[in-house]
């Protein structure tokens, strides 16, 4: 969590989280969503306004509208919408903080990620790879990185 978190400001790193499937991004997302939105006693980390774009209802796991798995107090959710028109929705509607997104790639995810930086809003981000050539190879979240629009990207 301190790789991601910027305690001096009580703010986020836009993060890009990186590795191949089935090896636990998701679960990170959530818990990290989790921690930010309630806040971690042992920084000294208050929690932040985070909204969730679950594309695929596999992170919040929503039923009635009401999130089945705990991402935190200060968390809305969208969900069964694309990850580009959901960070749109967020930032009109929402006024999150923090975005987080699962499995991030096109073109248009990555043009919703920069007007949600140009909004003030912060991010964190997982995709599908196993190395920072395979970061590379995606020509538009390259970009974000190069743009130093993403500060931290981790590889599990």
């Amino acid at each position: 969590m301190q790789e991601i978190i910027d305690i001096e400001n009580q703010s986020i790193y836009n993060t890009l989280i990186v590795s191949p499937p089935g090896k636990g991004k998701t679960t990170m997302l959530r818990d990290i969503v989790r921690n930010i939105s309630n806040g971690i006693k042992e920084f000294n980390f208050k929690g932040m306004t985070c909204g969730l774009v679950d594309e695929r209802g596999e992170i919040a796991a929503m039923y009635k509208g009401a999130p089945q798995n705990d991402i935190g107090m200060r968390t809305d959710v969208i969900e069964n919408v694309s990850k580009s028109k959901g960070m749109k929705m967020l930032i009109r509607s929402m006024a999150p903080e923090i975005i987080a997104c699962d499995e991030i790639g096109s073109k248009e995810d990555v043009q919703a990620i920069e007007e949600a930086m140009i909004s003030g809003v912060k991010g964190i981000f997982t995709m599908h790879g196993k190395t920072i050539e395979d970061v590379k190879n995606n020509i538009a979240i390259n970009q974000l990185i190069e743009t130093k629009q993403i500060e931290k990207v981790l590889f599990l």
